[in-house]
């Protein structure tokens, strides 16, 4: 297939060239109002407990969650009368705005200790912003406008959850831009370096901006049909600048190569597609299948940034495939233009050149095969040392705190949190969507919850209880708790910390209640959303190394090499999740990456993502090693010998492509946004250790240990692979000999 593939590219060319140029600029211009489809939101099971009680609240009493703040700060004391005055207009007036609901504050609820700031100058004014993620992202926009500032000798300052999801929607495509603005120059000068030719260099970059186009143009038809959570953009960002910048090393050095064999430029581009090319397809598939795995999450922020990491990682291996041979048909052997540096004489010729028993990569894999067991030994323990921070990793969701310093809602959320018993806002609903036409219940079962240990005070439509006993009769203030036959009840923990938030979730859903009861809440969606992640990981690891095991031997033919390959890709993520606990959520080197706020968890989508992510590219190294080897262990029959010359051959492009696309991530480390920091250190940090200790040390060491045995497989399997393996096909036969005699001595 790819050898018709080849054909069609070299005489199409042109016409494949203007059709993806044209498709490119369509994406390019979908790609400019694809934020506005986005939303900041998902990170929520909408299958749990906690969502059915938010949609019985809403549908049974007409109301949501706060989801609006507005921080109020005066000269003068918050009980002075000109403030008084003025804050209740000021609750008045919001409280009238188009899809604004539940409008409260200091001034209209009594004067409600927990809303009134601990220095006497600040209040809080609550309310909710009504309909879905997007519709209330853009009127939360609308509010802070007409909002925020100074009114009537008062200060505002917008925040809340909704507030929030705006800024993280802002401030991820002001992070896109920047990253790419970041990598693009720093990626060309790196590519220059590595091919010695600007022609050369320029190619990986067009081909990839034309992946990223066509991968953001299908993500905004994805985004008009379903939700799309804003992070999927910087997934396509960061994949779409390295896969195809990877894939794009692989193929033009691969082709270059073939053109300093002698052949023509056309037969130099069969070569690379059936030999190179089919690395490419099944390093895609391979990252396409690791990122699809997080589909069997119900939290969308999660399936969508998996939607586009297989969306990505598919048009960045097709625009290698499709794109850059025709730009390689219409160059020729002119690649070599516009060199910067003077190329090695005689290096027309690899053989002439050197021979490949001399080269770096080749001494080092038979060092390395002559003490594999230290070696291993060594480098095993290294890794694991790197990893053992992981083991006290603490899993929360991601709130304000993940946000620049300069963020409203990180502003307001920080205040709140130093100056204010926020316990109230913290406080849990329980709803009964049944259960309210015996009052006689209700008030039971609000005795009942009101002597759990962490309960301050439990309010529903029969008064005020704490500590088992009733502090208020039922009067106007409750009216709003009882719905027809439905009621609920807001539960107030006795403190604000998220831990024992989440620990009372859990003792009031232990608790016997007389009716159903759905216990809802920021402290219960966040419990249910990490449920829901530990539920469903098991399937998703299911998925990805099944795939994987099949797809490997696709590549291999071996049985042992893919379990090897992926024992060694988990390997070299130990270190990567170590270094996150280390960083993020113990706060270590926080200014090296930028400063950001270390909040004593890692919020429990990050160690998911980057799974998905992270070992899909850890394998794609891999694969272009072992398919490699796999070619020289059919010219050479000598497992030792596949394993040196397999190195050799593959040891320098890879190198570069994992330098190349590491430069990509850690351009997203200048991010204001935690999450997309954790990426932007995470990911390369996988690359680097698989491209170096594991690729250079601990394959090298295994395989030799392995021996024959490496490559075996039983005769069913070996026929099965002989008729459908991803095998290469190389343009130059090599002599078969016995490599082993590179390791007496």
């Amino acid at each position: 297939m790819l050898d018709r593939l080849a054909g069609f590219v070299v005489r199409k060319r042109l016409a494949v060239l203007v059709v993806g140029l044209l498709l490119a600029v369509v994406g390019g211009v979908a790609s400019t109002t694809l934020f506005d489809k986005l939303t900041a939101g998902g990170f929520d099971d909408p299958t749990s407990e906690s969502s059915r009680a938010i949609t019985a609240l809403d549908k049974r009493f007409g109301q949501g969650l706060p989801n609006l703040t507005l921080l109020v700060t005066s000269k003068g004391r918050v009980d002075d009368p000109s403030v008084t005055a003025a804050g209740t207009e000021l609750t008045r007036k919001l409280g009238k705005e188009p899809g604004v609901a539940n409008v409260s504050s200091y001034w209209t609820t009594g004067k409600a200790p927990q809303l009134r700031g601990e220095s006497g100058h600040k209040a809080l004014i609550m309310g909710t912003i009504t309909g879905d993620d997007t519709s209330s992202q853009k009127r939360v926009a609308e509010l802070a406008d007409r909002y925020e500032g100074s009114r009537d000798g008062l200060e505002v300052k917008v925040g809340g959850y909704t507030k929030f999801q705006r800024e993280l929607l802002e401030q991820g495509q002001k992070d896109a831009t920047t990253g790419e603005s970041v990598a693009i120059p720093i990626t060309l000068v790196a590519l220059v370096f590595i091919f010695g030719s600007a022609v050369a260099a320029a190619l990986p970059l067009a081909v990839a901006l034309v992946a990223m186009m066509l991968t953001m143009g299908l993500t905004w038809i994805l985004a008009s049909v379903t939700t799309v959570g804003s992070l999927a953009a910087s997934v396509v960002t960061l994949l779409g600048l390295g896969l195809a910048i990877d894939y794009s090393l692989l193929m033009v050095s691969r082709y270059r190569e073939e053109l300093r064999s002698g052949l023509a430029p056309p037969e130099a581009i069969r070569a690379t597609l059936t030999s190179a090319g089919r690395t490419v397809t099944f390093s895609a598939l391979t990252v396409a299948v690791s990122s699809l795995a997080m589909a069997w999450f119900p939290l969308q922020a999660v399936r969508s940034m998996g939607y586009a990491g297989a969306l990505t990682a598919l048009l960045s291996g097709a625009s290698s495939l499709i794109v850059l041979p025709a730009l390689l048909a219409l160059l020729g052997d002119r690649i070599e233009k516009g060199r910067v540096f003077r190329r090695r004489r005689g290096a027309g010729s690899e053989a002439a050149a050197r021979s490949v028993e001399s080269g770096f990569w080749h001494r080092l894999a038979t060092t390395v095969m002559r003490r594999p067991v230290p070696i291993v030994t060594i480098v095993t323990a290294f890794l694991l040392l790197l990893g053992a921070p992981f083991l006290g990793i603490n899993l929360g969701m991601p709130d304000e705190r993940v946000m620049p310093a300069s963020s409203s809602a990180r502003q307001v959320a920080d205040t709140v949190r130093a100056e204010f018993d926020s316990s109230e806002q913290n406080a849990l609903q329980v709803v009964a969507p049944e259960g309210g036409s015996d009052r006689a219940a209700v008030g039971a079962y609000a005795k009942q919850l009101s002597q759990l240990p962490h309960v301050a005070a439990v309010r529903t439509a029969t008064g005020a209880y704490a500590e088992g006993r009733q502090a208020a009769p039922p009067d106007e203030r409750y009216a709003r708790f009882a719905s027809g036959d439905a009621v609920y009840f807001s539960v107030v923990p006795e403190t604000a910390g998220a831990d024992d938030a989440d620990r009372l979730v859990g003792e009031i859903r232990s608790q016997k209640a007389p009716f159903e009861a759905l216990v809802g809440g920021a402290a219960a969606t966040n419990h249910d959303a990490a449920a829901a992640l530990e539920k469903w990981l098991p399937y998703a690891l299911g998925t990805v190394l099944l795939t994987m095991l099949v797809l490997l031997f696709l590549v291999t033919g071996s049985v042992m090499l893919p379990f090897l390959a992926l024992v060694l890709s988990a390997l070299s993520l130990t270190a990567t999740f170590g270094a996150l606990v280390w960083v993020f959520q113990d706060g270590h080197l926080a200014g090296l990456f930028g400063d950001f706020t270390p909040t004593g968890n890692i919020a429990a989508t990050i160690p998911v993502m980057l799974f998905g992510l992270a070992f899909g590219l850890a394998m794609d190294y891999q694969v272009f090693l072992l398919s490699r080897m796999r070619e020289e262990y059919e010219l050479t029959g000598s497992p030792t010998a596949a394993v040196a010359q397999g190195l050799e051959r593959t040891g320098r492009i890879v190198t570069a492509a994992a330098v190349a696309i590491s430069v990509v991530f850690l351009a997203f480390t200048v991010s204001g946004i935690s999450l997309v920091k954790a990426y932007g250190v995470g990911l390369p940090l996988a690359v680097l250790m698989d491209a170096t200790l594991i690729r250079g040390a601990v394959l090298p060491a295994a395989m030799r240990l392995g021996g024959r045995a490496t490559w075996w497989a039983p005769a069913v399997l070996r026929r099965l692979h002989s008729r459908y393996g991803l095998r290469e096909e190389p343009s130059a036969p090599a002599p078969r000999h016995d490599g082993d005699r590179a390791l007496t001595g």
